[in-house]
């Protein structure tokens, strides 16, 4: 949620931070804004509310405004409407000090009227105004440098920030301080960068510091250097990011979303390769040895969003192939219900940003109680990754579309091979076994293909239904949890209203919403629940519902019962989700297109949700 990014080095410095704002977009704003320093001169400052393009105008794209050291946000609102006034970049009284935030400030009206009485006037309604004035205040007051002002600011304030602060004193250098919001530096010659997210200077680096929480740095003459609140440099090495720049754009692709629902064979095997050694899942790098499996009595997932659907279909396939307990929470669920976990509790967390602030803090709670923990993060460095005991990495690269296809896909396959190694060492998979399990998962990228080259019939069976008003999706099983990531995905992209059922729960109040022509989508992966699912089509068909089956190829009968099949391949059972959900995604794309809704970027929602 927000984007920050930063630049001061050797270039005019309005054009790379418009770049990078637009690389950032995806994460959900409603009003951006840019401030640079020309030398000496007094910051100019410029937003807009609504889209970029709107400040791209404003500025003749960055060429009206000089300067080689700037500031940029994307602002989603939180304190304070959208608009140009409570919009970022935010000013001191004078102008001395200019500054971005993302994050909220909790004590904020606490900071407020502290501020009022010190003689600061308040021009917005937002934290960040509070937070700006508040460096200055300490800047002057105890007549120190840029580092300790940031720093008595950050003991004083409760909340979350990344931060970015630029000192009419010190006119070609940017501070920072980050303290559970997402912020990542970057070096190049003699140019320094930084943004809430890697995309926004994928172009111009490859080496980012990840700064940990209550850190600060300063950006100056081509070097970056990391303090901590004692105002003592902390020694810190940079990472470099190994995703191809291309991979953040679209590619010929008329939408992000197109593009990443494509590029999902492709991260399915390099993160299936990843794991897969001399014929065998390796999960040592993982941090899961034999040892450490064997250990294990019991599993809890935490996760948001598609990442929380991941975990319903984790929980149906370790439970099946290990025989081990699996529990499935919402993190934001999770952290309030005072969790019952002991040192023998194996967590695992799954996020594609390795962001999600309530996924981050259930990991923490869970640390606290003893439990050993797993991350499925895309992102190398992200916060969960760095709190969780182990990692396991999804290939994804970077996923632009608010609405997530390839790091969905790819957290299955994490899950899958966890499942199948598991199951190994508590010896419920023999080797014959073992191996059909391993040739399944290789196979499923040339399947998902086959369903992609297909996608026709999807686009030509959701322009039918591109003005309906509601969508119901039933299923059974794992197939329940396929339909609650296709239910997701309707509603988040196409604005239309859907729910997601367990087929088996019709008759306990859902049948009683179904009328005469209302979509009905249903998953039929499941061979041993076909015939039960089939009979509750039959159900809602005879209250007028249209039916929508996806089912493997063989099972032509079902064309009898419904008025539309689209086929999948066949493969093992356990691991169907990542076949049948390519349908689903298809079916919320082409209803996006057809409405007219920007599909990239749908309204109130963001990529990353750093915030509670």
């Amino acid at each position: 949620m927000c984007g920050i990014v930063g630049y001061v080095g050797k270039n005019q410095a309005a054009p790379i931070l418009l770049d990078g704002l637009s690389k950032l977009e995806y994460r959900g704003y409603d009003s951006a804004g840019i401030a640079i320093r020309d030398g000496e001169k007094e910051a100019e400052v410029v937003k807009a509310k609504g889209k970029l393009i709107n400040l791209y105008e404003k500025t003749n794209n960055g060429n009206d405004v000089k300067g080689h050291c700037g500031i940029g946000h994307t602002r989603w609102a939180t304190h304070g409407e959208p608009s140009e006034i409570n919009a970022h970049p935010h000013v001191s009284d004078d102008m001395n000090v200019v500054a971005v935030h993302n994050g909220i400030i909790e004590n904020y009206q606490e900071l407020k009227d502290k501020l009022i009485r010190k003689g600061y006037e308040l021009y917005s309604e937002t934290d960040t105004e509070i937070l700006t004035k508040l460096v200055d205040y300490y800047y002057k007051k105890y007549k120190v440098g840029p580092i300790d002002a940031i720093a008595k600011t950050m003991v004083r304030v409760r909340g979350t920030y990344a931060l970015a602060v630029m000192f009419k004193d010190y006119p070609d250098e940017i501070y920072v301080a980050r303290k559970d919001s997402p912020l990542i530096l970057g070096v190049a010659d003699s140019d320094c960068f930084l943004a809430s997210d890697v995309p926004a200077i994928l172009k111009y680096t490859r080496n980012v510091y990840y700064i940990d929480n209550l850190e600060m740095a300063r950006m100056h003459d081509g070097k970056i250097d990391i303090y901590n609140l004692d105002g003592d440099i902390v020694p810190k090495d940079t990472t470099e990011i190994t995703w191809d720049a291309e991979a953040a754009e679209k590619g010929g692709y008329e939408h992000f979303m197109m593009k990443e629902i494509h590029e999902q064979p492709k991260i399915i095997a390099d993160t299936f390769n990843s794991v897969y050694k001399d014929g065998k899942i390796n999960l040592s790098e993982v941090g899961l040895t034999d040892e450490e499996m064997e250990k294990i009595k019991k599993i809890e997932i935490v996760a948001c969003g598609s990442a929380y659907h991941v975990g319903m279909v984790a929980q149906y396939v370790i439970e099946d192939l290990c025989r081990v307990p699996v529990r499935v929470e919402l993190a934001s669920e999770f952290r309030y219900r005072k969790p019952l976990l002991t040192d023998e509790d194996f967590v695992i967390a799954i996020s594609q940003s390795g962001e999600t602030e309530d996924t981050k803090k259930a990991v923490v709670e869970a640390k606290e109680l003893g439990a050993n923990t797993l991350a499925i993060v895309n992102v190398v460095g992200s916060s969960i990754a760095r709190e969780a005991d182990n990692v396991f990495y999804t290939l994804a690269g970077p996923e632009i579309s608010v609405a997530t296809t390839k790091a969905y896909s790819a957290q299955l396959i994490a899950i899958y091979a966890i499942a199948v190694e598991l199951g190994r060492v508590k010896g419920l998979i023999d080797d014959a076994m073992y191996k059909h399990y391993i040739e399944e998962i290789q196979a499923l990228p040339d399947k998902i293909e086959k369903i992609i080259e297909n996608k026709e019939r999807i686009q030509w069976i959701a322009n039918k239904f591109a003005y309906s008003k509601d969508v119901f999706f039933i299923g059974r099983g794992l197939d329940y949890a396929i339909c609650l990531e296709g239910s997701l995905k309707m509603k988040e992209i196409s604005y239309i209203h859907s729910e997601a059922y367990a087929a088996g729960e019709l008759k306990h109040g859902p049948i009683a919403l179904i009328d005469d022509g209302i979509l009905v989508i249903s998953c039929l992966t499941q061979e041993g629940l076909y015939e039960k699912t089939t009979s509750n089509m039959t159900e809602v068909k005879a209250r007028g519902a249209v039916l929508l089956a996806v089912t493997t190829y063989g099972h032509y009968n079902i064309e009898d019962n419904v008025n539309y099949v689209t086929y999948i391949p066949k493969a093992d059972e356990h691991f169907m989700a990542s076949l049948a959900v390519v349908p689903l995604q298809l079916m919320g794309y082409y209803l996006s297109v057809a409405r007219g809704i920007d599909v990239d970027k749908p309204k109130n929602l963001a990529k990353s949700v750093t915030v509670e």
